[in-house]
C-alpha cells in the first residue's frame, strides 16, 4: 500500500476471502507489512521451536482457542488464549504458538530496527536447556524461519537430542527476560463492559500499562484526534460504527465510514 493511499479493509470479509491461507501448510497471511506487521494465523500447527525477539507481540483470538507456549522466569508454561481474548507478550520472552484446527487469530508485531536480532530456538525435551538455535535479522519471518527449521530437522541435534559445541552461542546477543511475570489473557468484551462507565465519559482508555511499548486504546463515542507523529496506527472497528477524517502526508483528506470489523492502516505523520 502506498504511503499516501487510504485503504479500508473489513477484517471478517478479508479472512473469508483468504480462507485457504489459514489452512496447512501455510496457516497465515499478512494483511499489512510496514512499521507494524498485521497478520492473521490459522491452524492446526504443532511447533517445537521457540521464537525470541526484542519487540512485543499482541495476540487476539477471533475464532477458537490457541496455546502459546512460553518460557516464563526460566520455567515452561502454556498460556491458553481463548476465543475473544487478548494478550500482550513482552519482549525477550521465548514463545511457541501452537494452534488448533478451525481457529483464526490476530498477531501484531513491529518492524525490527537495523541492529536487532531474532532467534529461533529448540530446547532439550521439556526443559529450558538449549538444544539448537540460530540468530538472524528479521525482514520476512515467514520466509526466514523455513530454512532454519529445515536445518534443525536434518541436524545431529535433532537425531540425538544433545547439543554440540556450535549448537548455540554461549553468550547470546539477547538474553531472556527471566524477571517478568506474565499477565493472563483477558476477554476484550468483558474488559469493555467493566470500563463502560469510564468510556461513557468519552475518554479513550489504554488496555495495557504504559511500561509496554505497544499501545492499545479503546475509543468510545465522541470525537478523537489520533496522533501518528511517533509511529503507525492500525484502526479496527470492534463494535458499532464511526467516521474517520484522515489527512495523509500529501495533505489528501478523506472521510471514511467504518462499519463493524472495518479497519484502516494509518502511516506515521498522518492525522
Amino acid at each position: 500500500m502506498s504511503k499516501t493511499s487510504i485503504q479500508k479493509l473489513n477484517v471478517h470479509k478479508w479472512i473469508d476471502e483468504n480462507e485457504k491461507d489459514f489452512l496447512p501448510p501455510v496457516c497465515n497471511k499478512l494483511m499489512h507489512n510496514d512499521q507494524l506487521t498485521i497478520m492473521f494465523v490459522g491452524g492446526p500447527n504443532v511447533r517445537k521451536d521457540y521464537h525470541l525477539e526484542e519487540g512485543e507481540e499482541l495476540f487476539y483470538q477471533l475464532k477458537g482457542d490457541m496455546c502459546l507456549k512460553v518460557v516464563e522466569q526460566n520455567q515452561q508454561r502454556d498460556v491458553i488464549i481463548k476465543e475473544g481474548e487478548i494478550f500482550l507478550l513482552p519482549a525477550n520472552i521465548p514463545h511457541s504458538p501452537n494452534r488448533f484446527e478451525n481457529t483464526v487469530g490476530f498477531v501484531m508485531e513491529r518492524r525490527r530496527d537495523d541492529k536487532e536480532l531474532d532467534c529461533l530456538r529448540y530446547y532439550q525435551d521439556q526443559s529450558t536447556n538449549r538444544l539448537f538455535e540460530r540468530w538472524f535479522h528479521t525482514t520476512d519471518l515467514g520466509i526466514q524461519l523455513k530454512p532454519v527449521i529445515k536445518e534443525f530437522f536434518s541436524s545431529d541435534e535433532y537425531r540425538t537430542g544433545k547439543p554440540k559445541a556450535d549448537s548455540y552461542l554461549q553468550d547470546p546477543p539477547v538474553k531472556n527476560n527471566e524477571k517478568i511475570k506474565l499477565d493472563n489473557p483477558f476477554s476484550l468484551n468483558d474488559w469493555l463492559d467493566q470500563h463502560k462507565e469510564e468510556l461513557i465519559h468519552g475518554h479513550p482508555i489504554s488496555l495495557f500499562p504504559d511500561r509496554f511499548q505497544t499501545r492499545v486504546w479503546a475509543f468510545p463515542k465522541g470525537e478523537h484526534m489520533i496522533n501518528c507523529s511517533t509511529g503507525d496506527v492500525w484502526l479496527w472497528q470492534h463494535k458499532g460504527n464511526s467516521t474517520a477524517k484522515i489527512i495523509t502526508c500529501d495533505k489528501e483528506e478523506s472521510l471514511v465510514n467504518l462499519e463493524l470489523s472495518d479497519s484502516i492502516y494509518l502511516n506515521v505523520c498522518w492525522t
